[in-house]
């Protein structure tokens, strides 16, 4: 069976808030090797017009840093879902558009022959986590403190608490840290 994989940037204050964090090359590294290692992404429509047209752009312009267009190069080449009532047409190539139930949808891709799935932003995650859809969680944080901003798991009911398994850490230059959890 496929794994959900949900990965996020976060301040050390929990701000999840893309405007209140920087992005770096290490960053920008981690998260091309994570894009990688799955062949579909699950967004909700507004994480997925950030990334829409933003990466394609990058990939199609060649200006940005070799950090940025490999990345840009591994979010192109996934496929990738967006839950949305709202949403009327996708702008990428490899968009699905899903209207129907979440759990029934992620559950059938779970399923699904392939590797692992990502699942980024904040809303669909943290519907995800209510259902105890996600398998493994990916966190990288940053040295700072924002003060101010979406956080982490706000408004977010879990079932029960979840024990989670540390599997690996990885420290950056930057100060940020990564940290790689699953499920017990």
């Amino acid at each position: 069976m496929r794994k959900l994989i949900f990965a996020i940037n976060t301040t050390l204050d929990g701000c999840v808030d893309h405007t209140k964090q920087f992005v770096d090359e290490e960053k920008l590294e981690y998260f091309t090797h994570l894009t990688r290692e799955v062949d579909l992404q699950v967004f909700g429509r507004k994480t997925y017009q950030l990334m829409v047209p933003y990466w394609p752009e990058v990939l199609k312009n060649q200006s940005e840093t070799k950090a940025d267009i490999e990345f840009a190069r591994a979010f192109d080449s996934t496929n990738k879902i967006v839950f949305s009532r709202s949403l009327a047409t996708a702008e990428d190539r490899n968009t699905r558009i899903v209207r129907t139930n979440l759990r029934d949808e992620i559950l059938k891709l779970k399923q699904e022959q392939g590797k692992n799935i990502l699942v980024g932003g904040v809303d669909i995650p943290s519907q995800l986590m209510e259902l105890g859809l996600v398998d493994e969680y990916r966190f990288v944080v940053g040295p700072t403190l924002a003060g101010a901003g979406r956080r982490l798991l706000e408004g977010v009911s879990l079932p029960e608490t979840l024990q989670l398994k540390l599997v690996e850490s990885k420290f950056f230059k930057s100060g940020c840290v990564a940290l790689h959890y699953s499920k017990q």
